[in-house]
């Protein structure tokens, strides 16, 4: 879900070779598969493959990304035998016929951050209303989140006094404002809740119920060009065995 100039550049030096012909799948060794990984979903992704090797014996390599800059390497249809995303990036991949199956693993939420010790008390998402307060958003333009935050403050008739607090404290990463949240930076936060959990020495979650109008889904997707069918195949069931109770691990639920 981060952009930056070398990933963009990365991306678009893939699309040129590939089109020229020149590039597969780094995964095209037998006993290997590559996962496309977006980037909030990193620990989890990275516990299920290591216990897929003790399983298994087989190895799977990582390439992280933002969603939207890994769906053009699925769509060239060369790069990557798994992608690990969010809704509506399955029905993108499924739209562009590189869809083998998905399993759905869990769900990213946002949830309401707070420094460690909850210093302001605060308990329900209309407290980052409360005057004084420094509140850092994910930026709407960017992130899903942020497009539903936004939402909902509108829903709720609260945007404008929230954003009082916010100033042009929006970022294009969760990674961004939970370092912000680490040093100090903000009061209270907005973010994916399983990405919090990567900052629990830092900030605190405030459990508030679910009140967006989307629910957004995580996938494991098999890729339908992949050259190592079987072992993404492998992959995927030991997925739906065990992914669910992984990404719960890591506060991928609502």
């Amino acid at each position: 879900m981060q952009r930056g100039p070398q990933l963009a550049f990365v991306v678009l030096l893939t699309l040129i070779l590939c089109a020229a012909g020149g590039v597969t799948s780094p995964a095209a060794e037998d006993d290997e598969i590559m996962v496309l990984c977006g980037t909030s979903f990193g620990p989890p992704t990275e516990k299920l493959i290591k216990m897929f090797k003790k399983e298994t014996g087989m190895k799977a390599v990582i390439s992280f990304g933002g969603s939207e800059d890994l769906l053009p390497q699925v769509k060239i249809g060369r790069v990557g035998d798994v992608f690990i995303t969010h809704d509506p990036y399955m029905k993108y991949t499924e739209d562009e016929k590189a869809m083998l199956r998905w399993i759905h693993v869990g769900h990213v939420a946002p949830a309401l951050v707070v420094r460690k010790g909850n210093p302001h008390k605060l308990k329900r998402f209309e407290d980052l209303t409360r005057p004084g307060l420094q509140v850092l958003l994910p930026n709407p333009d960017f992130s899903t989140c942020g497009e539903m935050v936004f939402g909902l403050m509108e829903k709720k008739g609260i945007k404008d006094a929230v954003l009082k607090n916010v100033g042009n404290a929006m970022f294009r990463s969760h990674a961004d404002i939970g370092n912000k949240m680490k040093l100090g930076a903000g009061d209270a936060a907005i973010m994916w809740k399983g990405v919090a959990h990567n900052y629990r020495d830092a900030i605190d979650i405030v459990p508030c119920p679910y009140e967006y109008d989307e629910e957004i889904r995580v996938g494991v997707i098999g890729l339908s060009y992949t050259r190592n069918k079987a072992e993404v195949e492998k992959f995927l069931k030991f997925v739906d065995k065990h992914g669910k109770a992984v990404f719960k691990e890591f506060g991928y639920v609502k």
